[in-house]
C-alpha cells in the first residue's frame, strides 16, 4: 500500500530529514501535492517530487487524491492545517504539534482530532534517536534507574532576515523546551510531579527570554529530592556572529547519572557512559535515518487497525509542564502539576 501525501510547509529540516525520507521510502509514500506560505519553496519542491503546489491548506486537505498530510510547519498558520486536514477526514502526521504555545489551543485540537478518528503522529526525533534507544536498554541491562538528568540545548539568535529572500523558521524556545521535557519524560519513563521554571528576558522590556531552565522533580510531594530530577536548559543568548562561541565547550545534550553508572549523549548516535568497568564509547551511525525512522511509524499508523492516542497526550504533557514552568518562574515558587487549574483538562 502507497500512501499518497500533501504536505503544509517546510521545516527547518526539510532539506536534512524530510526530503531525504520521502525519498528512500519512495515504495511506502507518494508526494501528490505540496503547500507553503513561501510560494518559491513550495514550487520548487513540488517539482523535485513530480508534485503540484497548491495555494492554500484547506485546498490541499479537499483534494481527493491525498490520503494523508504532513504539517511540516506552523509558520503562519498555526494549528488550523491539523484541524482542516480533521475536517476532510486525512490521516496526519506532523512535525508541528510542539509548537502548541496555549491550552486553549491543545484543548482544542486533541477534541478535533480524537472527534475525527483520523490517525495522528506526532514526531518525536529524540525518542526514536538510536543514541536514546540504546541508552533505554543500557539503564534496563547495566547502568539502573536514572537518578539525576541534565539536558542542555545551546542555539543561536535567529537569523537576521534578508529581504526577498525565503527564509524557513527556527523553532520556538516553547518548542524546544517541550521537546526536551518529552525526551526527559520517555528516559525516566514516568511523569513530572513537579516543576520549578527559571528565564532571563532577552531586554526588560520584551517578554521573550533568551535563556529558560526548568527542574523537575519525578518524586512524590511528601519526598521531594528522594526520586530522580531533571535539569533542562535552552538558551539563545549568542548571536549567529559568533560561530565559534556557538560550539566552544558544548556540553552533552543529555546526561543521565543512574544507580550504577553514568552515560552521555549526543544525537543522533553518539553515546558514551561510564560503570565500575570503566568507560564504553558507542557509535550507532550504521542504524538506519531517523527521517525514516519516523515516517515508519506513521506508515504503520495509518495502515494499523489500532487507533493510537499516545502522540497527542504526550504533547499535551510535555506543553503542560512547560506552561507550569513559566507560572514557577512569574511566581518564583515550585508548581505541583496535578494541582494546576485545570491546564489541558
Amino acid at each position: 500500500m502507497k500512501i499518497r501525501l500533501g504536505i503544509v510547509g517546510l521545516g527547518e529540516v526539510w532539506e536534512t530529514r524530510h526530503r531525504p525520507a520521502l525519498r528512500a521510502l519512495s515504495d511506502r509514500f507518494e508526494v501528490r501535492a505540496i503547500c507553503c506560505d513561501v510560494q518559491h519553496l513550495a514550487e520548487t519542491a513540488a517539482r523535485d517530487f513530480q508534485a503540484v503546489a497548491v495555494d492554500g491548506f484547506r485546498a490541499l486537505c479537499a483534494r481527493d487524491d491525498i490520503d494523508a498530510v504532513m504539517v511540516l510547519s506552523t509558520n503562519l498558520y498555526g494549528h488550523l492545517p491539523i484541524l482542516a486536514a480533521c475536517d476532510y477526514g486525512k490521516a496526519i502526521y506532523t512535525a508541528a504539534a510542539m509548537e502548541l504555545v496555549d491550552s486553549g489551543e491543545a484543548r482544542q485540537l486533541r477534541e478535533r482530532v480524537e472527534k475525527s478518528g483520523v490517525a495522528f503522529t506526532a514526531e518525536f526525533p529524540r525518542r526514536i534517536a538510536p543514541a536514546t534507544i540504546r541508552l533505554k536498554e543500557l539503564i534496563a541491562t547495566r547502568l539502573g534507574k536514572p537518578k539525576l538528568l541534565f539536558c542542555h540545548r545551546r542555539s543561536k539568535f535567529p537569523a537576521v532576515t534578508v529581504p526577498n529572500r525565503p527564509v524557513r523558521p527556527a523553532p520556538s524556545l516553547t518548542r524546544e523546551l517541550m521537546e526536551q521535557v518529552d525526551w526527559c519524560r520517555y528516559v525516566v519513563g514516568k511523569q513530572p510531579v513537579s516543576v520549578i521554571g527559571v528565564g532571563h528576558l532577552h531586554r526588560p522590556t520584551e517578554a521573550a527570554e533568551d535563556y529558560q531552565m526548568l527542574s523537575l522533580s519525578f518524586s512524590s510531594t511528601e519526598q521531594i529530592g528522594v526520586g530522580p530530577i531533571a535539569q533542562i536548559s535552552s538558551s539563545r543568548y549568542m548571536p549567529t556572529s559568533w560561530p565559534e562561541a556557538i560550539s566552544f565547550r558544548t556540553p552533552a545534550e543529555l546526561q543521565v547519572a543512574c544507580e550504577r553508572g553514568i552515560a552521555f549523549v549526543d544525537l543522533p548516535a553518539s553515546l558514551v557512559w561510564f560503570d565500575e568497568a570503566g568507560r564504553h564509547q558507542e557509535s550507532l551511525d550504521d542504524e538506519r535515518p531517523i527521517g525514516e525512522r519516523l515516517l515508519m511509524n506513521f506508515y504503520r499508523s495509518v495502515t494499523s487497525l489500532v487507533r493510537r492516542g499516545d502522540d497527542l497526550d504526550d504533547t499535551y504533557q510535555a506543553l503542560r509542564v512547560v506552561i507550569a514552568a513559566h507560572s514557577s518562574f512569574i511566581q518564583g515558587q515550585r508548581i505541583v502539576l496535578d494541582e494546576m487549574d485545570g491546564t489541558l483538562s
